[in-house]
Formats: C-alpha cells, structure tokens, sequence
C-alpha cells in the first residue's frame, strides 16, 4: 500500500514508520521542517514539505494514497487550556479535509486519540469519550472520524494510554514527571498515588497502527493498552529509586497542566476487544520496567530521539 502518514517523524511517527516499511508498505509523509525532511528520505520515505495548516496539500496527498495514518498533533501547544484547545481545532480541520478527500473510495483512514477515563471502571473500546472537560475536544475529533464509516471511508481509531513509552521518548508524560522530580527534589504523585495510568511501549502501539490500516473494519475503536493500569505512586517510586528521591504526595499544581490533572484522575484500560478483534498482543516491556531500565535518566537536553528497536 501507498500509506500517507502525517506526523512521521514525531514521537509515535518514527516508530510506526519503520513499522510499515518492515511490512513492504511504501510510506508518504508531510514534514515541516528542512531536518525532518531530511531524515525521513534518508530512512527511504517519500518526503513532500507542508504542515498540518496545509490542508489543500493533506487534501492532494491523502487522495493519492491507499490509505491514512494521522498523528501529527500540535503538542507543543498543550502547556496552557488556550494552547491545547487550538490544537484540537488544527486537529478537527485535518481530519475534516483527509475525510473529504477520502469519501466514498473505500480507503482507510486511522488517526490516535486517547482512551477515556470511566469512573470506577476499566475503560473498553465500548466506552464514549469524554464529553466534557479539557479532553472533550479531542475526543470529538475521534467519534468524527468513526462516522466517516458512513461517508464511505474505513475509518478506525487507536486510543493511545496516557504513556506511549521506549527509549527516546524525550516530551512524553513520564519525562515531565522525571524533570519535575529533579527541580523538586521530590518524586511526586497526586493524592494517595492510587490513580491509575494505562501505558503501551511505542512499539507494539506502531504494530497496532499497521494492523489498523491492513484490517481493521470501518469504524472501529481499537485500544493500544499494555499495562492496563499503573497506579501512579509505583510510577513515582520508580522514578524515586533512580534519582535516589523519596516519593511523596504533591498537589495538582506541582505539575503544571495538564499533567496534574491527569495524574489525578483513575483511568485504566483493557485492549482485550482490539486483541480479539485483530489479534494484537503486546509483547514490549511494561511501563514500571522500561522506567527502570534506565534510558529515560540519560537523555540530555537536546537529545534526538533514538529509533525504537524491537527487543
């Protein structure tokens, strides 16, 4: 297949990539800047320059290919309500152009959103996203492109957990946690650390992104899960251990938004339907033993991201 692919050369990106070029797939992808044009051809991928605004290009590209994997999403904007709702709307009118240009061909379309947080209960690819609070937006996006399933395109979801992790991940949640831990002296979780994080390696969640847009039948919500929930003082302790800091409870606000918010929120996840549907199994190593094996204590500022190898 001729796969177009934006955000290749993010974090998720560079391991989808590779993922589907192991598989034979010949890979298109957007890139917006001059490195990460340049890196993407040199690992033998069609480059074509453009960004996630350019949506008469996502229009021409994505109706040129036999299929659609997007992942760019602007995350740099994310540090503020402000940032991430207008992130959210990029998002919505890419989406909104890849489906136009998709409409009625019977092609695929696979984009990431995130798995809920169901109160008192372990979220399932049933389960609606949320309809309020800072992820409501994002998770619009998603049930948007589910009924593209009507408009004649094999649209389908992967919900990404709150820590996509492996060696490289530089801006992901568990850095952040790591980076506050040393300007802090303190390893901190919120409340009593009982909240619960779902967590997938970044590997196996490229191989569920390649079986997507091979099987997955139009509309379906698939969940990349791993661990299905890792309560979040086990995650400060282990960082706790490597840094030689006690892990303790901090307020909310210790963290910045939105990660104290999260932090405080309980939602683990099962991928039990996406295995039986496609028959994904992760294989990868979990969240608790990926932090403790030590990579994400040697990245440096400035570091590039490592390629994900399969172990």
């Amino acid at each position: 297949m001729r796969i177009f692919v934006t955000g290749a050369s993010g974090w998720i990106g560079s391991a989808v990539v590779p993922e589907l070029m192991r598989a034979g797939h010949h890979v298109v992808a957007l890139a917006r800047s001059d490195a990460s044009a340049s890196a993407l051809a040199n690992a033998g991928v069609e480059v074509e320059r453009g960004d996630l605004a350019d949506l008469e290009t996502l229009a021409k590209l994505a109706a040129s290919s036999d299929g659609v994997i997007h992942l760019a999403f602007r995350h740099e904007s994310m540090r503020s309500p402000e940032g991430f709702a207008a992130a959210i709307d990029a998002d919505r009118k890419a989406i909104d152009a890849l489906g136009r240009a998709l409409e009625g061909s019977g092609r695929p379309l696979v984009i990431a959103s995130g798995t809920p947080a169901v109160p008192g209960q372990v979220a399932t690819e049933r389960d609606e996203p949320a309809s309020a609070g800072p992820a409501a937006g994002r998770a619009a996006n998603a049930t948007a492109t589910v009924a593209l399933a009507n408009r004649g395109v094999r649209s389908s979801v992967v919900r990404l957990p709150r820590s996509v992790h492996g060696a490289g991940d530089l801006h992901g949640f568990v850095p952040r946690m790591i980076a506050t831990a040393r300007q802090t002296g303190v390893s901190g979780y919120v409340g009593d650390g009982s909240s619960r994080w779902p967590a997938v390696h970044v590997v196996d969640a490229a191989r569920l992104f390649r079986m997507a847009i091979e099987n997955a039948p139009a509309g379906a919500v698939l969940h990349a899960v791993g661990d299905a929930g890792v309560p979040t003082r086990e995650m400060a302790a282990a960082i706790g251990r490597r840094l030689n800091l006690a892990a303790a409870p901090v307020p909310p606000e210790h963290f910045g938004f939105p990660l104290g918010t999260i932090l405080a929120t309980d939602q683990p996840a099962s991928g039990a339907a996406t295995t039986q549907l496609l028959g994904w199994l992760p294989s990868e190593l979990g969240l608790i033993e990926d932090i403790e094996s030590g990579h994400y204590f040697e990245v440096t500022a400035g570091s590039r991201p490592a390629s994900p190898t399969r172990r």
